[in-house]
């Protein structure tokens, strides 16, 4: 047999093996440190859900669809309809709907990635568009008006064609509850060849929140339909168009579209102008020489009876 091996010194006596040194712990590329201001025995968790739910409320869509691509973990809590319906009522700035048919993440997208309906329907039409906001509607009514001032009392019984003569508005009923958005148009002439008209026209574009997502739409079986069409002959100081809740046409918010002078511009200002109310919204380009205007209104509805989805008032040179 082999000897064992001792370390020993000169006096015989063993000498115990020297102590490793031990290196200081590296820290590990996929763990985040631990914060000096917690505590060892501290309870908090990176993945606490309440903490990124209320993170999740100061960030846009954009931000909120990065963080959920980070991992299944945060796409589970980020993905959390709750988060998308705070966010999208805070970006619309609109109260809470009774109820809605979509999920809030669906209805979010719908409205801020820059969909609208000229460009869904003709392109080849469309020159230029504006957001002006989103509004609501709580009663089934809405007023269409070519003008800005207080319209009075309304006659329901008065035709179509009687109320746009006397009061330069008409009335829309059976139209969708709910949170409605708001956007103006410039399009080219809709009903002339674009090689032989060069005329524009302006249009209020307004439309329900579950617009772009509902099959009827998509499909193109719903259509606008002209509800009524006006002609104003003499000139004309502006462009304008509001749509208005009938419900709500007192309510002090719907009084600052009808204070028109504080927010249309001044008289050589020529860019479009807009105002957006919890239930009313209005549009207004101030205009040079003109002979007066062509007023339409269209409405489309979810089916042949169905509710109003969406309504258009626009405005073209005579």
């Amino acid at each position: 047999m082999g000897k064992r091996l001792h370390n020993a010194n000169s006096s015989g006596k063993e000498i115990p093996p020297a102590k490793r040194i031990r290196r200081s712990k590296t820290v590990c590329s996929c763990n985040s440190p631990r914060p000096p201001f917690l505590s060892a025995h501290s309870t908090f968790s990176w993945f606490e859900e309440d903490i990124w739910t209320e993170i999740a409320k100061f960030l846009d869509g954009k931000s909120l669809l990065m963080l959920a691509a980070t991992n299944r973990w945060f796409r589970r809590a980020i993905m959390d309809d709750g988060i998308w319906k705070f966010v999208c009522l805070r970006d619309l700035q609109v109260p809470p709907p009774q109820r809605v048919a979509f999920r809030w993440s669906k209805l979010y997208t719908s409205a801020f990635n820059g969909s609208h309906s000229y460009m869904f329907r003709q392109q080849e039409k469309h020159i230029d568009w504006m957001r002006i906001g989103a509004f609501s509607f709580d009663s089934s009514l809405a007023l269409l008006s070519e003008r800005l001032t207080f319209p009075g009392k309304i006659r329901k019984e008065e035709t179509m064609e009687k109320m746009l003569r006397a009061h330069g508005c008409c009335v829309l009923d059976n139209v969708k509850s709910g949170i409605w958005i708001a956007d103006l148009q410039l399009v080219r002439c809709p009903v002339c060849d674009l090689n032989t008209c060069d005329g524009t026209m302006q249009t209020l574009d307004a439309r329900h929140i579950e617009l772009f997502l509902c099959e009827g739409y998509q499909n193109g079986s719903w259509e606008y339909q002209l509800v009524g069409s006006h002609d104003i002959k003499k000139r004309a100081d502006g462009a304008c168009g509001a749509i208005f809740d009938v419900k709500r046409l007192d309510d002090s918010s719907t009084s600052a579209v009808f204070d028109y002078k504080s927010w249309i511009g001044r008289t050589n200002d020529w860019q479009p102008k807009a105002m957006i109310a919890f239930h009313a919204v209005a549009v207004n380009t101030n205009l040079q020489e003109n002979e007066g205007l062509h007023v339409k209104y269209h409405a489309m509805r979810a089916g042949t009876d169905g509710e109003v989805v969406s309504i258009r008032i626009s405005q073209q040179l005579l």
